[in-house]
Order: structure tokens, then C-alpha cells, then sequence
């Protein structure tokens, strides 16, 4: 047998040849539409903090003061003296955000999935997934023991036929669980919620919908897009994270009291973890009570910005932008990250997307706006998408 070492490396020289190497990045700022390394100033087009509240001063002061009443760690898990007037605060105001009876924080999204799936799906169930739905859903799924079927991304014939089939294979005692996300995060497009409601209820499934990239973005409360298409009293789970438009980090499940209640008595994520730090859940309540205040002209703005954006990437369209999220698709491992150098070149952090965060071949950049962006910020795009454009033409 190889020392472990050297095993390694070899498994690393070939993610190098294969272009999917990655190394992290030092930032040495505060996050936000601008950002330093290495003493120079980037605009940046990745960050998810689309509302611009991660380094908001009421944001901040919200984890500041949370640090100065509960301390910096919560001491134990939630079930033995962890859980802190903090989070049941946090707990109460998500669930009217979300306009349902509950919610329950988690200290990542990554375990809400892997704590929520598992706990509700068993072997003899079925869990029917979008083909683009976010790793921390498939593994949530896969560790759950159900059988797991994959339909492709938004085709609602082929979703049709498998729930066909499950209504058939779990019969009268099992469960089938629909799961997909509201808005994609590495395509930007939208699920066609209406029509998996439709089918969920024909079939007799629950539906699971992960609004990471939705909530604080639409809906009269911005509470995602289930609010906006009116659909809170038709979808059982609502999946959400703390870590994007409310600038502070953790997961949530929001639902009726009888979900969650079993959730803090199932899901071995939730049960066995420290409970998330004061600070992130000072600054999600702090950031939840400013949506109240300023949360409409923030949306306004962002969307603005993201039209904008949109009329340069693709100057003949009509259509108002699915998300915040437009990808630029390369296709090629190298040529993804040769792109994202030229911007990096030009002051601007636009991080190549590849495998298997997307498919191999399907390598792109993943531009997104955010409130504190300007229509120059986003015309400094311009020039080296041209360029690379007349590139791949020659």
C-alpha cells in the first residue's frame, strides 16, 4: 500500500492536469461588492451577500451585541443548554418571514439537508430529485436509504413519469418526497413551482424546496419565491440558509410545528451538533428586522442592476432576468479559468465554475450582482468578455 501522502498527490496531479485544481484565495477585507488581496482592489462579481447586509452596521452591531449578551459559542447542542432565547428569537421571526407555523436553525445549510432528508425518508420510500439540485440535497437523499430517482432539470413529462412509478412502488406505505431548489444556483433559472405543486399533490408526494437563492428577493415580504407565487400553504418543507441575502451564515427549515418538532427529535445533524454561535444569530435576526425597514428598496436595486446586466450579456432579450445569477458558459476546464484570470487581470473576481460543482464540460463563470454594485461596475464586464469572444471566434 502507498504512504498516504503520496497517494494524494498522485489523485492531486491528476485533478491538475484535468484543470480542477483549486487553491483558496486570501481576501482581506470585509466582504462586499469590493474586496482586497494581496493589497489590491477587486470588484467582485461571486460574492452571494446579495442584499449587501453582511457588512451592514446594523447587521453587525445585531452579531455584536449577540456576543456581548450570550458570550461567543453556545457551550452544547440545542437538547442539552445550547439553545439560547437567541435562536428561539431568530426561530419565531424566520417563521413569520416565511409565513408558516415554525422554523429550525441549523449550524450550515449543508446539515439542514443532511439532518432533514434522512430523518423523513426511509428504505421503502422514494425521493425524486432535479438533476440540478444542490450536493447537500443528493447527499441528504443518498443517506437517507430511499430509493432515489433523477429527473432532468425542469422537464415536468419526465418528473411525471417517475412519479408514476413511485406512487406504484411504495404503494399505500411508503412516502415519496419531490425535492428542488426555487431559483439554481449555477444556472440562475427558476423551477417551475406551480406545476411541481400540481403533480406533488396528483401524486401524492410532499415537495421539499431549497429558497437559498430566492429568499430576500421575492415576495411582498421577500421571503423567496414559493411567497411570490403563493404557494407557502402548498410546499410541506421550505430549505433556506442564513449565509446569502441575510449576510450571516447557518441553514433553516421552515414548516408547520409538527415538522419541526420532529426535527429536533430526528435529525441527527440538528441532535448532534453544537448549536450555532450567538453571532451569526444576532446578525440573522438584525438582518430579518432591517428587510422590514429597507428590504423593498434593496430588491429594487439589486433587480435594477441585474437587468442591466442582463442587456449586456445579452443585448437582444426581452425577457426580465430569472434570478441574480447569470452564468457565462465556456464549457471548457481551461479555458473557464483562463477567462477568469483575464478578469482577475482587470480588477474584477469572477471565479471559474467547474466540475463538480457543474458538469465536466459545462466549466463557466457565475456572475452575480449585488446591492452595492453601480451600472460602471457592471460595464467594466465588457471589455474582457469581448475579448474573450473574439477569441473563440478566431
Amino acid at each position: 500500500m502507498k504512504p498516504l501522502s503520496q497517494e494524494l498527490f498522485a489523485r492531486l496531479e491528476k485533478q491538475r492536469a484535468d484543470h480542477l485544481y483549486r487553491q483558496l484565495r486570501s481576501v482581506d477585507s470585509a466582504q462586499g461588492a469590493r474586496i482586497e488581496m494581496n493589497r489590491r482592489e477587486f470588484i467582485n462579481f461571486s460574492s452571494n451577500d446579495y442584499l449587501g447586509l453582511a457588512n451592514h452596521e446594523a447587521v453587525k452591531e445585531g452579531a455584536l451585541q449577540a456576543v456581548r449578551d450570550y458570550g461567543a459559542g453556545s457551550g452544547a447542542s440545542r437538547l442539552i443548554c445550547g439553545s439560547l432565547k437567541l435562536h428561539h428569537l431568530l426561530e419565531e421571526q424566520l417563521a413569520a418571514f416565511k409565513g408558516v407555523e415554525a422554523a429550525l436553525c441549523f449550524s450550515t445549510g449543508y446539515a439542514t439537508a443532511l439532518g432533514t432528508i434522512p430523518c423523513l425518508m426511509a428504505s421503502g420510500d422514494v425521493i425524486v430529485v432535479d438533476k440540478l439540485v444542490h450536493a447537500s440535497l443528493l447527499d441528504g437523499a443518498r443517506l437517507s436509504g430511499a430509493k432515489l430517482r433523477v429527473f432532468q432539470h425542469n422537464d415536468l413529462g419526465e418528473l411525471e413519469t417517475i412519479l408514476q412509478w413511485a406512487d406504484k412502488t411504495v404503494g399505500s406505505e411508503g412516502n415519496i418526497l419531490l425535492i428542488t431548489e426555487s431559483v439554481f444556483s449555477m444556472d440562475g433559472d427558476q423551477a417551475p413551482l406551480r406545476e411541481l405543486v400540481a403533480l406533488k399533490e396528483r401524486y401524492g408526494a410532499w415537495l421539499m424546496v431549497d429558497e437559498a437563492h430566492s429568499a430576500g428577493l421575492f415576495g411582498q415580504r421577500g421571503s423567496g419565491l414559493i411567497e411570490e407565487l403563493g404557494l407557502v400553504n402548498q410546499v410541506e418543507i421550505q430549505m433556506g440558509t442564513l449565509g446569502k441575502s441575510l449576510g450571516s451564515a447557518g441553514g433553516y427549515i421552515a414548516g408547520s410545528r409538527t415538522l419541526v418538532d420532529y426535527l429536533i427529535n430526528r435529525a441527527r445533524s440538528f441532535i448532534f451538533s453544537t448549536a450555532p454561535n450567538p453571532a451569526s444569530s444576532g446578525a440573522a435576526l438584525a438582518a430579518l428586522k432591517l428587510l422590514e425597514k429597507e428590504g423593498a428598496e434593496r430588491r429594487q436595486v439589486v433587480w435594477s442592476l441585474a437587468q442591466e446586466l442582463r442587456r449586456m450579456l445579452l443585448p437582444l432579450s426581452k425577457e426580465s432576468p430569472a434570478s441574480l445569477i447569470h452564468p457565462y458558459l465556456v464549457g471548457d476546464e481551461q479555458q473557464a479559468l483562463c477567462l477568469s484570470k483575464t478578469f482577475l487581470e482587470a480588477g474584477l473576481m469572477v471565479p471559474a465554475i467547474r466540475y463538480p460543482t457543474v458538469r465536466k464540460g459545462q466549466a463557466r463563470l457565475r456572475i452575480t450582482v449585488t446591492h452595492g454594485h453601480t451600472i460602471k461596475d457592471i460595464e467594466c464586464l465588457r471589455s474582457p468578455l469581448q475579448s474573450f469572444s473574439k477569441d473563440r471566434i478566431q
